[in-house]
This record gives C-alpha cells, structure tokens and sequence, in this order.
C-alpha cells in the first residue's frame, strides 16, 4: 500500500490548491447556472476533480529520476504487451493456483499478478459511477464504455510515450489487459452506480431546485458580492496592464482606482440601465425598489459607499509609511496617527466582516449597506434564463 500513498498524497496537496484556485469561479458558475450555490453540486465537481488526479496520478507516480530512462533499462526492452488475458497466465506461473481446480482460487490472493488486476478493474469503478449521474439512464453504457476505454487508452498512450516526450523512452507497460479491465471497471461502476446513488439528491432534485429559485427575483447576497468582485478585478487588471504607461507608484493607483469606481460602479451602470460586467456574469441587475433602472444619485451614493471602505484602507498604507527619524519633534504624532488609523480601520473592516456575514446569514432577507444607503437591490436577470 505504501507505493500508492505518494501519488494519493501528491493528488490532495494538487486537488486542494487546484480547488483553491477554482472556488470563486465554480460560485460564479453555480450562480450563473442555478441562481442559488448547491453543496451537492460542488461535492461532486469537486470530487470527480479529485478522483481524475488521483487515478492520473497513480497511473503516472512515481516518476523516474532521470530523463534517460532508456539508460536505465536493458536493451531491447519491449515497452507494451498485446497478449489478451496475459495476467490469468500470470497468475498461474508459479503452479499454486490450477483454473481445473477450484480449490486453489484462494492462492490467488498471495499474487501480485493477481491484485494488480483488481487494482485495474477498480480504477475506472467511480469513473463509471460519475459518468451515470451525468447520464442518469442505463441505456447509455454505451458511452460509458466508450469513454472509459478512451480514458484508459489516454493513460496507455501517456505511458508508451514517456509522457509525450519528457522521457527519453517509456517507463511503464502498454498493456492491452489495462486496456480491457480498465474498460470493464467503467462499465461496472456504469452499472452498479444506482446502488450508491439512490443514498444522494438527484439531478432530477437539482432542477426542480433551480426552477424554484428561478421564481423568486431576488439575487442571492453571494451571488451580489461576486459581482462586486469581478467589477472591482476589473479595475485592478486595468491598473496592472496601465503600468506600462502610467508610474507605478500609490499615488497613481490611487487615482486609477478612484476613477475605477467611479466609472464601474457609477457611471456604468447608469449608462447600461443596472448593468456591470459582473452583474453579466452573474446574470443580475442593479434597480431601485419598483424594479426600474437606477437612477444616477442613486449609484453615485451607492459608489461613495463602496469606495469608503477602500478609501480608508488606502489611508492606512499611506500613513504607514511616514518614516520619522526618532528625535523628530513630530515622531510620537506620528506614531499615534498610525495607531489611530490602524484601530479604525480594524473596527471598519470588522463591522463590514459582521454585517456581511448577517446578510448572507438572511439569504437576501436584508441588504447590503451600500444598496441600503442607496436605496437600491440586485434582481435576477430573467430575460437571460
């Protein structure tokens, strides 16, 4: 068992930072798809990520020390085997187990041979399973079968080739009995799938999910604060892709975020009747509270709100960095000042923390305060449903 542990181990560290990586997009998919974020959704996403690195990995782990893999292999090696059924031959070579004869089946669980086929045919079991919740009707094992002998052939192919090149020659067997039990551990999983999935919510569930949600106009406070962010990334990729052009100091991005928000959050969606390219990607619209486009006091408060918060933060960073020499008349001024502005913004960034953490808590019972003190709200966009 120990030759598994460091590809699974390998495949957790990747899954997590690859989950890391993937969060905030899957939220913004799962807003986009289902208006509301499903946790059996993500379990599954998440782990059918898990799974295809786990099974890449322990086809591939561990990987040589050296890119002259030919150098360490006698010559002539042969790198694949076309013999069907060759493992049952395997099996059977040290003479302990006798296919006439019964009794000797229980040997077959000292060999390696033996074992390694299991391990074959159960590689591809969840791949199967995955691929019925998808499917849902049996009568499509056909593609699952398909599917699982092209992903076994991926792995086959990868192999053969030195992982495409960046080994000199292979340094694992292309064999057609993975191929076959690889194929038939699909099939299988296909198969035996309702048996565990009868335990989990349906896709059939989901969608009668997804259509409840799609009556109630209200945007989830998730999906609202995802807006926000994309918008906001927005302006920071603009920044970053104005250095070129722009210097690169606080007091230019200061300026450039400023007009950021101001453009973004204000003068954006006045132009475009409650559009941003966040509330796009989310599929919502900022109104007023008779649902109609807001009007332009009212993103301009709305703007002020957002931008206080950041504006504070900026206060911070540029108190911060007064430097004082020691005996400056001014030195323990200076000194409060920052403690001050530490402290408020410490308690700006808390209360924000709470309340937002309350707003999502209501699941859009209450609002933001920056749509409060503007007096406007985020509905779903049902034109693009």
């Amino acid at each position: 068992m120990s030759f598994y542990a460091q590809p699974l181990l390998a495949a957790v560290l990747f899954s997590i930072l690859l989950g890391v990586l993937l969060f905030v997009p899957w939220l913004i998919y799962s807003y986009r798809k289902y208006g509301f974020f499903s946790l059996w959704a993500t379990s599954v996403a998440f782990s059918f990520i898990y799974y295809m690195i786990s099974a890449l990995f322990l086809v591939l782990l561990p990987l040589p020390a050296s890119y002259d893999t030919c150098a360490q292999q006698a010559p002539g090696t042969v790198h694949y085997s076309l013999l069907p059924l060759r493992f049952m031959a395997d099996i059977v070579k040290d003479g302990t187990v006798v296919w006439s004869r019964p009794g000797t089946y229980p040997q077959m669980l000292k060999q390696s041979a033996f074992w390694q086929a299991i391990f074959n045919l159960l590689l591809l079991v969840p791949f199967g399973a995955y691929l019925r919740y998808f499917f849902q009707e049996k009568r499509h094992w056909q593609k699952a079968l398909g599917l699982g002998f092209g992903l076994s052939l991926f792995y086959e192919v990868t192999q053969l080739t030195g992982i495409y090149g960046v080994y000199k020659c292979a340094y694992r067997l292309f064999d057609i009995d993975d191929l076959m039990l690889n194929s038939a551990g699909a099939l299988v999983g296909y198969l035996a799938a309702p048996i565990v999935l009868a335990l989990f919510p349906s896709r059939a569930s989901l969608q009668a999910k997804q259509d409840s949600f799609g009556i109630n106009s209200q945007a989830a406070p998730i999906a609202q604060l995802l807006a926000l962010l994309v918008d906001y990334a927005i302006i920071r990729i603009s920044y970053f892709v104005s250095t070129g052009i722009l210097t690169a100091n606080a007091f230019a991005e200061a300026v450039h975020v400023t007009i950021g928000f101001a453009i973004m959050y204000g003068i954006v969606p006045f132009v475009l009747k409650g559009r941003t390219p966040g509330t796009s990607l989310l599929r919502l619209r900022l109104t007023d509270r008779k649902g109609q486009p807001p009007a332009l006091n009212a993103v301009l408060k709305r703007t002020f709100a957002l931008y206080v918060p950041w504006l504070l933060s900026g206060l911070f960073g540029a108190v911060t960095d007064i430097s004082l020499p020691y005996r400056s008349p001014l030195y323990e001024y200076v000194i409060w000042l920052q403690a001050a502005v530490l402290l408020l913004s410490i308690v700006v960034w808390a209360v924000l923390f709470i309340h937002a953490f309350i707003v999502v808590g209501h699941k859009g019972k209450r609002s933001f305060y920056f749509d409060y003190f503007a007096d406007l709200r985020y509905v779903k966009r049902q034109d693009m449903r």
